[in-house]
């Protein structure tokens, strides 16, 4: 039985259960069906990955002290954040996934870091 690549259309050899004659049809094929459906969510999600490595890179430890001015020189984007979290005391700490910010006094971060177990 000759089995036909779904992205190409070639005949597939090898192995019984291989679905795809190569690995640029395999790749090709799973990031059309990955790929994000419309520029917004694409360019939201561009910018939280940008927002993610800029703190995750400015905060080595689990909890450090930046300054606005510093974030914002490397590119950093306030607007976009995946998540809140308001203390009992009423302190907003500002999420993008597991790495946070409190704004403090005086244009002063304090970068955090939350173990999340997924």
């Amino acid at each position: 039985m000759d089995r036909a690549c779904p992205e190409c259309g070639n005949k597939i050899i090898g192995r019984a259960d291989k679905k795809f004659c190569s690995d640029g049809c395999r790749n090709s094929h799973n990031n059309t069906l990955n790929k994000d459906q419309s520029n917004l969510v694409r360019n939201i999600n561009n910018r939280l990955r940008k927002n993610y490595r800029i703190l995750q890179k400015a905060n080595g430890k689990e909890k450090t002290k930046i300054k606005k001015d510093t974030l914002l020189k490397h590119g950093f984007n306030f607007k976009f954040f995946t998540g809140q979290y308001v203390t009992k005391t009423g302190s907003v700490y500002f999420y993008v996934y597991d790495q946070g910010y409190l704004p403090l006094e005086n244009d002063w971060y304090l970068l955090v870091k939350v173990d999340l177990q997924v």
